[in-house]
């Protein structure tokens, strides 16, 4: 990397940013950013107070009607110059996103960052094709069209896996839309979300359409989610915090959309390639360090090919380089941190009781004991019931297990409450479009696992959450529909009044 920017005194003023500036937040308390590589300290910063919230809703409110009342086109210009803005900073981004997540710098340069950059162009084009039901005569006497309108100040919660780019899937169709956006990134990993802001404002967007509060779960994000002049919330994250989440928007009547967990399942049957299913497993495993809701987690082998996947995904795994994710050379970073490292360690060490850890299981020593590293998993030989294959992991860790038939292949498939991504290998078209019509999932592959792109919508089914980032579907979560009717008849007494009085 080159021209790397000092975080400490990029940030110097804080790490809210609230109506077009940045400031410190009010609440008393201090968080430290750690790089995961080495334990050092990145950032120390003051956390955001429920009054920082309220600044920072009060001033998206301010902005939301003179950005929704410009043409779809200004919003696309003002889109068009951030992706811009974030192609000329894509080096300092890409930095940062590795100081705070500990990812491979290749993986932030070729797929954090240029995702981010396609996902802005991608909504300066859809600003200008919100799209509705073609204006009709649909009952006769009436010309009906459909509006979307933007809906308000939009409270959103990203996680600390992929900063940027779920900071991005929040802001970009919000403000595209026509909505204002209060942004709350994770604790740990506030940098790159700041930044984004920051690039929007030097793009010209206008002050308070784009907010970032960066304070704690319970206080902060709580409170935005409850926020009465929050019309909408959007949230990536567990499950578990997920349910939080609906519980307060609920209680305010908000509209809702919800990324959470994941268990994908990666389908192998018999007559697959078993090369590529190797080389897909090891890459949709261990992609972000595992870190990933739609990373591969279970790979369910037809049994005829499943001790030679076993041998080959454990011999693949063992060739991925662990190391300082400066480094070109660098496959698998840390986790994010030290006690996230030691929760996916757990996983691993409880299962030696009732299955077979083929290869790492692992904390590495030497020049990494340092950061909060864990060698690449897999495990084999678990039940279905158990615990590493029905809970969501979160590391590098792959369970293989068996299956005989088709049937029971995709039944083992989707036996878990998720539903957010799966994969099937075969060469057979046939195997191919019934796991694609069967598999519960909001995105299936073939012969693939984990490309995404910006025209086409990502999202969930079951406990995998609704809703859906990217596409222009995602302004379905963030327009209002309104049907305009307008009377053709100019007729004063019509023949439906005679419902209500008088006679025909």
């Amino acid at each position: 990397m080159g021209n790397r920017f000092q975080v400490k005194d990029r940030f110097a003023d804080g790490a809210q940013y609230i109506d077009g500036q940045l400031r410190a937040g009010t609440s008393g308390q201090s968080h430290t950013v750690i790089d995961p590589a080495t334990g050092d300290e990145v950032l120390t910063y003051e956390l955001a107070s429920t009054a920082d919230v309220d600044a920072a809703v009060a001033a998206a409110k301010r902005a939301f009607p003179a950005w929704s009342a410009a043409t779809p086109g200004e919003r696309s210009d003002a889109l068009h110059r951030l992706a811009a803005v974030l192609a000329a900073q894509a080096e300092d981004f890409a930095y940062a996103e590795s100081l705070q997540c500990g990812k491979p710098i290749k993986l932030s340069t070729e797929f954090d960052v240029p995702g981010t950059i396609d996902n802005t162009a991608f909504f300066a084009g859809a600003a200008r094709h919100l799209q509705g039901q073609a204006a009709a005569e649909y009952s006769g006497d009436h010309t009906s069209y459909v509006r979307r309108e933007a809906i308000g100040v939009v409270g959103s919660i990203a996680p600390w896996n992929y900063p940027l780019q779920m900071a991005a899937w929040k802001i970009l169709p919000a403000i595209a839309a026509g909505n204002t956006i209060v942004l709350k990134p994770a604790e740990l990993t506030p940098l790159t979300s700041l930044m984004f802001a920051q690039a929007a404002k030097e793009a010209g967007l206008p002050d308070g359409v784009v907010n970032i509060v960066t304070g704690a779960g319970r206080d902060a994000g709580e409170h935005l989610v409850g926020h009465p002049d929050v019309v909408m919330t959007s949230f990536t994250g567990s499950t578990a915090v997920g349910k939080r989440v609906a519980e307060i928007a609920t209680a305010t009547v908000k509209r809702l959309h919800l990324e959470l967990g994941g268990k994908a399942p990666f389908l192998v049957f018999d007559d697959a390639d078993l090369e590529a299913a190797a080389h897909g497993a090891v890459a949709a495993s261990l992609i972000n360090t595992g870190q990933d809701c739609t990373a591969a987690t279970r790979a369910y082998v037809q049994r005829p090919l499943h001790d030679a996947f076993v041998a080959r995904v454990a011999e693949l795994m063992q060739s991925v380089r662990l190391g300082d994710p400066f480094a070109a050379t660098t496959d698998l970073g840390p986790l994010v941190s030290h006690a996230h490292r030691d929760r996916v360690a757990g996983f691993v060490e409880r299962a030696r009781a009732y299955a077979t850890v083929v290869t790492g299981g692992e904390i590495p020593g030497g020049d990494l004991a340092e950061g909060a590293y864990y060698r690449p998993t897999l495990i084999a030989g678990a039940a279905q019931d158990s615990e590493v294959v029905q809970s969501e992991i979160f590391g590098p860790v792959l369970v293989a297990l068996p299956f005989d038939t088709d049937d029971e292949g995709i039944a083992l498939a989707n036996d878990t409450p998720y539903g957010l991504a799966a994969s099937a290998w075969t060469r057979d078209v046939y195997r191919a479009n019934r796991a694609t019509r069967e598999l519960k999932a909001g995105c299936v592959w073939v012969n693939d696992h984990i490309p995404i792109i910006s025209e086409m919508p990502h999202g969930g089914y079951k406990a995998s959450g609704f809703g859906k980032d990217m596409s222009s579907y995602s302004f379905e979560e963030y327009t209002q529909v309104k049907h305009v009717m307008y009377d053709n008849t100019a007729v004063a007494a019509k023949d439906w009044h005679r419902t209500i009085f008088g006679d025909r």
